[in-house]
């Protein structure tokens, strides 16, 4: 009977590694079970550029953010890799990031890529790996150069399709106007808002078909010096 279990354990082995290498690959962090392509996404807040984002892109209530980034596991530790306002296309500790959400009081969630989107992760991270160094892009507007936080992971997982882009828009759905933050924060680089070009954010990244939800982050507030800027410097 030993025998046969033992046999029936190598086979399931040989059958399906992966699941044997998923679970290896996560990390217990804070309340929650980490793995290499899950998503962290930051939760906005009422003002400044975290609100005038999520006022103009917000589809669900429960659902309400303002930054994301790609989380990786490796020899032990968690990274993310995300395009930041103030650090550009960057591959740090996780730790970094979640202190400065915090330090705000800043809701964290973490997504998962649906089994069948699985296979995309390694390609995903290598692309991710090869943006890096590239500055935060201030005016949105889709370009090889500079990258700002949904781009640099819709770009990430681009040859797989899980996410679309689609026409930006900067109106606020309370009063059909362009939002004034964005009228004021487009006058202020000396460009036209850019209504209906192409572009992402993270609150339709958070909609894709292609995620799911697996929690929010439990972490203890605290108080950091470090922030995150709100407008271009």
């Amino acid at each position: 009977m030993n025998c046969l279990l033992r046999r029936l354990g190598i086979f399931c082995l040989l059958l399906f590694p992966s699941l044997t290498s998923l679970a290896q690959g996560q990390l217990r962090y804070h309340n929650l079970s980490l793995q290499t392509g899950d998503l962290l996404f930051v939760g906005a807040k009422k003002d400044q550029l975290s609100g005038a984002i999520n006022r103009v892109t917000q589809r669900e209530a429960e659902a309400s953010f303002d930054h994301l980034g790609i989380l990786e596991t490796d020899n032990g530790q968690l990274y993310i890799l995300h395009a930041s306002t103030e650090k550009g296309s960057v591959r740090e500790p996780l730790d970094s990031l979640v202190n400065r959400a915090r330090s705000k009081e800043k809701q964290l969630v973490v997504y998962r890529l649906t089994q069948e989107a699985q296979a995309s992760i390694p390609r995903a991270i290598a692309v991710a790996k090869s943006l890096l160094g590239k500055p935060y892009n201030w005016t949105y507007v889709l370009n090889d150069s500079s990258l700002y936080c949904s781009d640099y992971v819709e770009r990430a997982f681009r040859h797989a399709g899980l996410f679309q882009l689609e026409p930006m828009t900067f109106i606020d759905p309370a009063t059909g106007q362009t939002d004034v933050y964005w009228v004021e924060f487009y006058k202020k680089l000396g460009m036209d808002v850019p209504e209906g070009q192409p572009g992402c954010n993270p609150n339709g990244l958070a909609a894709s078909e292609y995620l799911m939800k697996i929690g929010e982050l439990e972490v203890e507030n605290q108080a950091l010096n470090a922030d995150f800027p709100t407008k271009p410097r």
